[in-house]
Protein backbone atom coordinates (compact mmCIF):
# COMPACT_ATOMS: atom_id res chain seq x y z
CA UNK A 1 0.00 0.00 0.00
CA UNK A 2 1.39 3.45 -0.89
CA UNK A 3 2.64 5.50 2.03
CA UNK A 4 0.15 8.36 1.55
CA UNK A 5 -2.78 5.95 1.61
CA UNK A 6 -1.50 4.39 4.83
CA UNK A 7 -1.19 7.82 6.47
CA UNK A 8 -4.69 8.74 5.38
CA UNK A 9 -6.10 5.47 6.74
CA UNK A 10 -4.30 5.91 10.06
CA UNK A 11 -5.55 9.51 10.32
CA UNK A 12 -9.10 8.35 9.53
CA UNK A 13 -8.96 5.64 12.22
CA UNK A 14 -7.56 8.08 14.80
CA UNK A 15 -10.28 10.65 14.05
CA UNK A 16 -12.96 7.94 14.14
CA UNK A 17 -11.76 6.71 17.54
CA UNK A 18 -11.48 10.22 18.99
CA UNK A 19 -15.00 11.24 17.93
CA UNK A 20 -16.42 8.24 19.78
CA UNK A 21 -15.74 10.16 22.99
CA UNK A 22 -17.75 13.22 21.90
CA UNK A 23 -21.30 12.20 22.71
CA UNK A 24 -24.48 14.25 22.51
CA UNK A 25 -26.94 14.35 25.39
CA UNK A 26 -29.72 11.80 25.23
CA UNK A 27 -33.36 12.80 24.88
CA UNK A 28 -34.62 11.12 28.04
CA UNK A 29 -36.75 13.03 30.53
CA UNK A 30 -36.64 12.06 34.19
CA UNK A 31 -40.44 12.29 34.49
CA UNK A 32 -43.48 12.57 32.26
CA UNK A 33 -44.51 16.16 31.71
CA UNK A 34 -47.87 17.49 32.89
CA UNK A 35 -48.09 19.01 29.41
CA UNK A 36 -48.02 15.55 27.74
CA UNK A 37 -50.81 15.32 25.16
CA UNK A 38 -52.09 12.02 26.54
CA UNK A 39 -52.48 13.57 30.00
CA UNK A 40 -54.54 16.42 28.59
CA UNK A 41 -56.79 14.63 26.11
CA UNK A 42 -58.48 11.23 26.26
CA UNK A 43 -56.28 8.63 24.59
CA UNK A 44 -57.16 4.97 24.13
CA UNK A 45 -54.59 2.29 24.84
CA UNK A 46 -54.46 1.58 21.10
CA UNK A 47 -53.60 5.17 20.23
CA UNK A 48 -51.07 5.32 23.08
CA UNK A 49 -49.34 2.25 21.65
CA UNK A 50 -49.27 3.81 18.17
CA UNK A 51 -47.75 7.02 19.55
CA UNK A 52 -45.11 5.07 21.46
CA UNK A 53 -44.06 2.85 18.57
CA UNK A 54 -44.26 5.34 15.70
CA UNK A 55 -44.06 8.89 17.04
CA UNK A 56 -42.44 9.36 20.43
CA UNK A 57 -38.84 8.50 19.51
CA UNK A 58 -38.66 11.76 17.57
CA UNK A 59 -41.64 13.77 18.80
CA UNK A 60 -41.38 13.53 22.59
CA UNK A 61 -38.91 14.02 25.43
CA UNK A 62 -38.20 10.28 25.58
CA UNK A 63 -36.38 8.44 22.84
CA UNK A 64 -35.73 4.71 22.81
CA UNK A 65 -32.16 4.53 21.55
CA UNK A 66 -30.98 1.69 19.31
CA UNK A 67 -27.51 0.16 19.61
CA UNK A 68 -26.16 2.19 16.68
CA UNK A 69 -26.74 5.42 18.59
CA UNK A 70 -23.47 4.68 20.38
CA UNK A 71 -21.48 5.09 17.17
CA UNK A 72 -20.38 8.56 16.08
CA UNK A 73 -21.30 10.37 13.87
CA UNK A 74 -24.63 8.49 13.85
CA UNK A 75 -25.55 9.83 17.30
CA UNK A 76 -24.94 13.40 16.16
CA UNK A 77 -27.18 12.90 13.14
CA UNK A 78 -29.91 11.28 15.24
CA UNK A 79 -29.73 14.02 17.88
CA UNK A 80 -30.05 16.69 15.21
CA UNK A 81 -33.00 14.83 13.67
CA UNK A 82 -34.76 14.41 17.04
CA UNK A 83 -34.22 18.07 17.96
CA UNK A 84 -35.62 19.15 14.59
CA UNK A 85 -38.64 16.88 14.95
CA UNK A 86 -39.33 18.09 18.50
CA UNK A 87 -39.10 21.66 17.22
CA UNK A 88 -41.96 20.89 14.85
CA UNK A 89 -44.06 18.80 17.24
CA UNK A 90 -43.33 17.67 20.78
CA UNK A 91 -46.10 15.57 22.29
CA UNK A 92 -44.42 15.85 25.71
CA UNK A 93 -44.85 19.63 25.78
CA UNK A 94 -48.03 19.83 23.69
CA UNK A 95 -50.13 21.44 26.44
CA UNK A 96 -47.77 24.40 26.67
CA UNK A 97 -48.94 25.53 23.21
CA UNK A 98 -51.91 27.87 22.81
CA UNK A 99 -55.06 26.19 21.47
CA UNK A 100 -54.66 27.62 17.97
CA UNK A 101 -51.15 26.15 17.69
CA UNK A 102 -52.34 22.81 19.06
CA UNK A 103 -55.00 22.75 16.35
CA UNK A 104 -52.44 23.60 13.68
CA UNK A 105 -50.03 20.89 14.90
CA UNK A 106 -52.76 18.25 15.02
CA UNK A 107 -54.07 19.17 11.56
CA UNK A 108 -50.49 18.86 10.30
CA UNK A 109 -50.20 15.46 11.98
CA UNK A 110 -53.42 14.29 10.35
CA UNK A 111 -52.20 15.46 6.94
CA UNK A 112 -48.80 13.77 7.32
CA UNK A 113 -50.32 10.47 8.44
CA UNK A 114 -52.90 10.55 5.63
CA UNK A 115 -50.30 11.09 2.92
CA UNK A 116 -47.88 8.56 4.46
CA UNK A 117 -45.26 11.16 5.36
CA UNK A 118 -45.14 10.01 8.97
CA UNK A 119 -43.51 8.06 10.32
CA UNK A 120 -40.60 8.74 7.98
CA UNK A 121 -39.45 5.97 5.66
CA UNK A 122 -35.91 6.35 7.03
CA UNK A 123 -37.31 5.49 10.47
CA UNK A 124 -39.48 2.57 9.39
CA UNK A 125 -36.61 0.95 7.44
CA UNK A 126 -35.08 -0.02 10.76
CA UNK A 127 -38.13 0.17 13.04
CA UNK A 128 -40.48 -2.18 11.21
CA UNK A 129 -42.94 -2.11 14.10
CA UNK A 130 -43.50 1.61 13.40
CA UNK A 131 -45.06 0.92 10.01
CA UNK A 132 -48.69 1.85 10.51
CA UNK A 133 -51.52 -0.28 9.22
CA UNK A 134 -54.51 1.44 7.65
CA UNK A 135 -56.46 0.75 10.84
CA UNK A 136 -53.72 2.34 12.99
CA UNK A 137 -53.59 5.37 10.70
CA UNK A 138 -57.35 5.77 10.98
CA UNK A 139 -57.24 5.44 14.79
CA UNK A 140 -54.54 8.11 15.00
CA UNK A 141 -56.33 10.42 12.56
CA UNK A 142 -59.66 10.03 14.36
CA UNK A 143 -58.01 10.67 17.74
CA UNK A 144 -56.23 13.82 16.53
CA UNK A 145 -59.38 14.97 14.72
CA UNK A 146 -61.40 14.53 17.90
CA UNK A 147 -58.97 16.76 19.79
CA UNK A 148 -59.15 19.37 17.01
CA UNK A 149 -62.95 19.30 17.18
CA UNK A 150 -62.83 19.63 20.97
CA UNK A 151 -60.42 22.58 20.76
CA UNK A 152 -62.42 24.40 18.10
CA UNK A 153 -65.63 24.19 20.12
CA UNK A 154 -64.08 25.47 23.36
CA UNK A 155 -64.67 29.10 24.35
CA UNK A 156 -61.61 31.30 23.97
CA UNK A 157 -60.01 32.07 27.34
Amino acid sequence: MPRNVTKILIAFVVVFVVIQFIRPAKNIASATSDQEITHLYPTSDSVQLILQKACYDCHSNNTRYPWYFHIQPVAWWMTDHINGAKGKLNFSEFGSLPADKQIKKLKGTIKEVQKGGMPLNSYTWIHKDAILTDNEKNLLIDWAGGIVQHLTTQPVK
